[in-house]
């Protein structure tokens, strides 16, 4: 039973970076031209979690209807398309976060564990009073200042996505954690005020776009973990006798530092699996991965606040603080020049859709679906973002050369597809993975495996029909799980068994289907 061909109608626009997006239980991914709604046997429209970048406003949601029938159709989900070589729907085309209840007991409990250690030191504080007030409100104003200026790219959306934490914010909670004196005076502030002070701070900081929840949960239990490693053996004069204050000290502030980092780490990675599945320990290696760039030396510089204005008092504070500010507003220049290429490289497969070479949606739907089985597989940011521009690019060659049937003229594809990867200044991975696609799987780096293996899944599941195979009934062209044993029965020649398997694993986290919808 071999595959002849891959032909069909278009499938569902999906959204190239699926990062982060949630599909409610029972969420579909269904084929489709168009944004045509169709409904659910209670009469609902099946919600979309993945915003339509295409479609015109006012136009309404969902992901239109079965290959091959006219806009505006309705019928029964729970029965089938008519005739002998009818299709189901396709169940998923796209990744979906995993939901599952212990997840969401997972991120509750973070959260209110949090809540609870904030509530309390705001509580205590107001209780017991402000102890050094100016210093607080200098370390606040440092704190809020530092979130209110920190505006990451989010290309467009700014309304639609969470605020990532802000790194002068970040180290000024940390400085504060760690402050013993202020000018030869001691500081006499405890845990509960640092927590309260930051917290806080941080809220005032973000008004009118709050922080994400599990970015301040995590700063709350970071910062409460530090102050509550140095300031009672401070008080307790314990850091007068070991490590004292010389190059110990040192030591011992910078290791404070190194578990705090290991900490938020291990949490946002805790996190980070309870809601989107996979395993733990790819998911650690990508937050440490994360730790790397300017904001872990806006934190180290964080550590040196401390003692400087223990020595010299609350001026070191701004001439130390100036400078970090500059620091994070360069920081975001490297994300708006990344996302302004993503931009572009999303543009120029757009063309190929628009000149009909390619079923509406199907590059976008692949580059999210090709990011989720990189994340499984433990891909750093770059490589993901090489995966998601590879998969937007291979098919650019089809504007010179609509006909690629023959291997010859893949291969032509391929390098004209990564001549225009080159122009567009993408790095030189992806212009390989380009290159390369039309090559056996050994021959071809893990970004062109991984891509290559999702485009032949959403051409099994979006593009074939019974006449493809030698089955008559039509049965084998039908389903996910069809497409994974047809991509298992390839693992020789075409698909690397490892991507395949992760390919699985991202499927079997997807919403299922209803009941007669399979």
């Amino acid at each position: 039973m071999t595959r002849r061909g891959a032909h069909g109608p278009s499938a569902g626009v999906h959204p190239a970076d699926a990062e982060g997006a949630k599909a409610p239980p029972g969420h579909p991914v269904a084929p489709g031209p168009g944004p045509v709604t169709e409904e659910w046997p209670g009469g609902e429209p099946w919600p979309s979690p993945w915003p339509d970048p295409y479609r015109a406003p006012g136009a309404a949601a969902g992901y239109g209807p079965r290959p091959g029938e006219a806009a505006g159709t309705r019928r029964d989900p729970a029965k089938p398309a008519d005739g002998p070589r009818s299709r189901h729907r396709v169940w998923p085309g796209a990744p979906a976060a995993s939901d599952t209840p212990a997840g969401r007991r997972f991120v509750r409990g973070v959260h209110a564990v949090a809540g609870a250690v904030a509530v309390l030191a705001v509580g205590w504080t107001a209780w017991q009073g402000v102890a050094q007030p100016q210093v607080a409100l200098a370390w606040g104003a440092l704190i809020a200042i530092g979130e209110a200026t920190w505006r990451p790219y989010t290309g467009g959306r700014a309304q639609e996505t969470p605020r990532p934490a802000a790194p002068v914010g970040a180290a000024g909670a940390l400085a504060y954690a760690l402050l013993g004196g202020i000018g030869g005076r001691e500081a006499v502030h405890g845990v509960p005020q640092v927590v309260a002070v930051v917290f806080a701070a941080t809220l005032a900081g973000a008004i009118g776009r709050p922080p994400a929840l599990d970015e301040l949960a995590r700063r709350v239990l970071t910062t409460a973990f530090v102050a509550g490693c140095f300031q009672p053996p401070h008080h307790a004069g314990a850091l007068d006798r070991w490590p004292g204050h010389g190059p110990y000290y040192v030591i011992y502030l910078l290791s404070l530092l190194v578990l705090s980092t290991l900490g938020d780490a291990l949490l946002a990675a805790a996190l980070a699996r309870a809601r989107t599945g996979g395993r733990y320990g790819r998911a650690l290696r990508t937050e440490l991965r994360a730790v790397e760039g300017p904001g872990t030396a806006i934190h180290a510089t964080g550590v040196v606040i401390a003692p400087a204005v223990g020595a010299a008092g609350l001026w070191a504070l701004p001439a130390l603080g100036l400078p970090l500010l500059f620091v994070q507003l360069g920081a975001r220049r490297p994300e708006a020049a990344r996302a302004v290429r993503h931009q572009g490289v999303a543009a120029l497969a757009r063309a190929t859709e628009l000149a009909g070479h390619v079923p509406a949606g199907r590059s976008h739907r692949v580059a999210a679906l090709g990011r989720a089985v990189g994340r499984e597989l433990g891909l750093s940011a770059a490589e993901l973002d090489a995966v998601e521009h590879a998969a937007l690019l291979r098919d650019i060659g089809r504007l010179a050369l609509p006909d690629v049937a023959p291997p010859a003229e893949r291969r032509r594809a391929a390098l004209l597809a990564a001549a225009v990867a080159r122009r567009a200044r993408v790095p030189a991975a992806v212009a390989v993975a380009v290159e390369r696609q039309s090559e056996p799987y050994r021959a071809q780096p893990l970004a062109a495996r991984i891509v290559a293996t999702v485009v032949a899944y959403d051409d099994f599941v979006t593009s074939a029909t019974p006449a493809d195979y030698d089955d008559p009934t039509g049965e084998e062209a039908r389903g996910p799980l069809r497409a994974l044993e047809r991509l298992r029965l390839a693992t020789a020649y075409d698909h690397e068994p490892r991507v395949v398997e992760a390919l699985a694993r991202v499927l079997s986290r997807c919403a299922p289907a209803p009941a007669g919808l399979r």
